[in-house]
């Protein structure tokens, strides 16, 4: 690995002016690593400084990682992509789509038409939405009491459809049910799946759901930017231990391990003389899975926790078993077909597969798609290009 003063510099800029609290970002090809830095402040109040070896919350970066699990069981004939879930989730047999409200407020549901599968969870068209992605699912939460997915409670999966299986793409806890549906197929825990048959054969020793003490103290605090522009410190109000696993969203990692499992990918399945999927698996869940369906894109029904999100402006993305896809070149390296997805707490990778590197962003900051997180990010992925004299 060479040091980039440019990349560093970036960093240390983004530091300085507060537009970023801290962070660590690291990029690597197939064979080796390229990069790696940490920069700011780990704890709020005066330190201690970012390491290369902090613990993030990252987020919906979890998916990917739950979508590895799901693939593993269809490579062993568990369970086919087009095979409707309801065979191992009862409570996913008959699903309702909320049409809208009545006169007096009550939600209107109806049957779904059609089934909900693995595939249509796994790219996001199985109609499930999220409450601060989607208005009608905010209100039909609040009328119904139905908790908030950071609750950690089971009673939070208990949201209704927005749209038929298949009608659209929709950002939602489709992959919290994938995780519920690699514990029904598998018959253990999430966590445990995860850390037998991804993180453990992978190296990763600082990814898991759940923390140790040691890890716990390498964990970075979450802070949140206020209207003016500042930033402020954010506790969270988190389950010491939840009632499900969050396949969407509940793994902590380092940049580092992250990087490990976007190698594995890079490299066909194969990382360290594991093999994680088959090559087929892999390319499988890079390509296009919702057809002339448009991806992407998600308009934020609670601007406190997310701001609208727009990948790439005039580039049409679709989505594979997992992943967001660019279909045309992005404006700071990455070619057509390359994979990416994001964390609520601005963390954000990419995967270009043709030109076999793949890069790892993570902060802890609120809301999410944060414009000088996601520029910061932009101007890193560039020098991480331009370091290596590609395009």
């Amino acid at each position: 690995m060479k040091p980039d003063a440019r990349i560093d510099a970036e960093f240390r800029r983004a530091v300085a002016s507060a537009a970023v609290p801290g962070a660590v970002a690291a990029a690597a090809s197939a064979e080796e690593i390229l990069y790696e830095g940490a920069f700011g402040l780990r704890r709020s109040a005066g330190g201690p400084a970012m390491t290369e070896d902090t613990i993030f919350r990252i987020a919906s970066m979890t998916k990917a990682v739950t979508s590895v699990a799901a693939m593993q069981l269809v490579e062993r004939g568990r369970i086919g992509l087009d095979e409707p879930v309801g065979r191992f989730l009862p409570e996913l047999a008959a699903p309702q789509v909320l049409e809208g409200f009545d006169r007096a407020g009550a939600p209107l549901l109806r049957p779904a038409k059609g089934p909900i599968t693995l595939r249509r969870l796994l790219a996001h068209t199985a109609g499930f939405g999220y409450d601060w992605a989607n208005a009608d699912l905010r209100r039909y939460a609040e009328l119904t009491g139905t908790p908030p997915m950071a609750s950690g409670r089971r009673a939070a999966l208990g949201l209704p459809l927005v749209c038929d299986p298949g009608g659209r793409w929709e950002y939602g806890i489709n992959t919290d049910w994938v995780g519920r549906l690699v514990e029904a197929i598998a018959g253990t825990s999430l966590d445990l799946y995860v850390r037998d048959h991804i993180t453990a054969p992978l190296g990763m020793a600082d990814t898991g759901f759940a923390l140790s003490a040691e890890q716990s103290d390498r964990l970075a605090d979450v802070h949140r930017r206020r209207p003016d522009g500042t930033i402020e410190p954010f506790a969270l109000d988190t389950p010491p231990v939840p009632e499900f696993w969050s396949g969407g969203g509940g793994l902590h990692a380092t940049a580092r391990d992250y990087l490990r499992f976007l190698r594995m990918l890079l490299n066909g399945g194969r990382y360290g003389g594991a093999e994680i999927l088959r090559h087929d698996s892999v390319a499988q869940m890079a390509a296009n899975q919702i057809g002339p369906l448009a991806a992407g894109i998600i308009r934020s029904a609670l601007p406190e926790r997310a701001n609208d999100f727009v990948p790439f402006p005039g580039i049409p993305c679709k989505f594979g078993l997992g992943f967001l896809i660019n279909t045309k070149p992005g404006p700071n390296g990455r070619n057509a077909g390359s994979l990416g997805w994001a964390g609520i707490y601005n963390s954000y990778y990419w995967l270009d597969p043709e030109a076999r590197i793949a890069g790892v962003l993570l902060t802890q900051l609120l809301p999410f798609a944060d414009p000088q997180v996601l520029a910061l990010f932009g101007r890193f992925e560039r020098a991480v290009y331009d370091m290596i004299g590609y395009g």
